[in-house]
């Protein structure tokens, strides 16, 4: 019985097995992560390489957890509690190789403040020109990203995405029968405690407003040529 096989079965005792399975290591994915390819036939699981050292009662959590997103089910079972804590200490292993000075000078201020630097620095980096997702932390590699539209914001405004995925990083996440939560009430609470938040909000909203008006008429410029 292969891993992918084995974690189905325990996570779905009452349902036959009839994939074929196909379980790749790979250079290409991040630090620890993953994906999963399911169709009718099929399952096939691609992991990060740094996952074959890792103990295979953990990697039956991992392959539990995207089963039950790609079969749209909510569970929990031994293995997804042992791999959801090991995630949650990924951050201790994880190599720290990517810094901006920007992002790391808005780091330093907000771990000052809000968390008495005790804050382990993480990965920094930018990302894309993302409109929804504004930034984001990876628990995995152990990453703040941020959307490009924020590299001449005025300090406040990065100051504050910041302090949101450093959050993250403090709180982690809760994993419960349903669902893993990422926005506790201890999170809530201490979003709150942001001088002036909703003053931001509105704030990065406006210069959301003003990137997409900004990008509309680039769009027109170059249709009219």
């Amino acid at each position: 019985m292969n891993l992918i096989e084995e974690s189905f079965q325990r996570l779905f005792p009452e349902q036959h097995f009839s994939y074929a399975t196909e379980l790749l290591y790979n250079r290409k994915l991040g630090h620890l992560n993953a994906n999963i390819r399911h169709t009718p036939r099929t399952i096939a699981v691609h992991l990060n390489l740094h996952w074959k050292a890792i103990d295979n009662e953990i990697k039956i959590g991992l392959v539990q957890h995207l089963l039950l997103k790609v079969f749209k089910q909510r569970g929990r079972t031994p293995n997804i509690i042992l791999y959801h804590n090991f995630i949650k200490n990924a951050h201790l292993v994880a190599p720290k190789t990517k810094t901006d000075p920007t992002l790391e000078a808005s780091f330093q201020r907000m771990n000052g403040h809000f968390f008495s630097n005790a804050l382990e620095q993480p990965n920094l980096q930018w990302g894309k020109a993302a409109f929804r997702k504004l930034a984001s932390y990876n628990f995995q590699s152990d990453t703040i990203t941020v959307s490009t539209l924020f590299q001449q914001a005025a300090s406040e405004l990065l100051d504050y995405l910041l302090y949101h995925e450093m959050l993250h990083k403090h709180f982690k996440f809760r994993n419960t029968k349903e669902r893993c939560s990422y926005h506790s009430r201890e999170f809530r609470e201490a979003e709150r405690q942001y001088p002036e938040q909703e003053k931001r909000e509105k704030e990065i909203e406006a210069l959301i407003r003003n990137q997409q008006r900004t990008l509309r008429r680039k769009k027109g410029f170059w249709g009219w040529l």
